[in-house]
């Protein structure tokens, strides 16, 4: 029963999610209420609110779910290799679902993912999920002490940060350059600084 009703609740989280990109998009994300994405979805209103506190968090789910994903995978790593290994093996793992192979749906996101109140949330959520991060190196590490603490919490925001700049340099130029590439490029720059 458990399996089921799991299934049910993703199942409603994702249809609420899709409902709210397609809404944004379509409208623009001042224009879509969260009464209309429980509608596009099909489900109530009370549905939306049990799932989301805000139209913000149902835009941006998918990006939750991946940062989940990878931070299992970075869990799953080889116990022995090192930290920045670690986080870029981990990501690697993972770049099917960081591309949009949709080239007009990709541009709209990006466009869609300035507006200030995503930007807000987006904040919110990676600024978690670095301490998220840094708390999984740290038990990598095997190590307690506060010097480890501090070295695990800099290494996480260094790589995050070079994942910033190369969503930013990706969003500025997406004629130019594609996004894994560039992400690839501006780690291995970032990374000869921690060899």
């Amino acid at each position: 029963m458990n399996g089921l009703r799991e299934r049910k609740k993703t199942a409603a989280r994702q249809a609420l999610h899709e409902a709210a990109v397609r809404l944004a998009l379509e409208h623009g994300l001042d224009r879509v209420t969260t009464e209309a994405i429980a509608d596009a979805a099909d489900l109530s209103r009370r549905t939306f609110s049990n799932y989301f506190p805000s139209k913000e968090d149902a835009i941006l789910h998918g990006d939750v779910e991946r940062l989940r994903a990878w931070l299992d995978a970075l869990r799953e790593r080889p116990a022995g290799e090192p930290p920045w290994r670690a986080l870029r093996e981990s990501l690697r793992a993972l770049y099917g679902q960081w591309a949009d192979p949709d080239l007009a749906r990709a541009t709209a996101m990006r466009a869609l993912r300035q507006h200030p109140s995503l930007v807000a949330r987006q904040s919110a959520i990676y600024g978690a999920f670095e301490r998220d991060v840094a708390r999984v190196l740290q038990e990598r590490s095997g190590a307690d002490a506060p010097e480890v603490r501090r070295a695990t919490r800099v290494l996480a925001a260094a790589f995050l940060t070079g994942l910033r700049v190369a969503t930013a340099l990706w969003i500025e130029e997406p004629e130019v350059r594609a996004l894994i590439p560039t992400i690839d490029e501006v780690l291995d720059q970032l990374g000869n600084s921690f060899r």
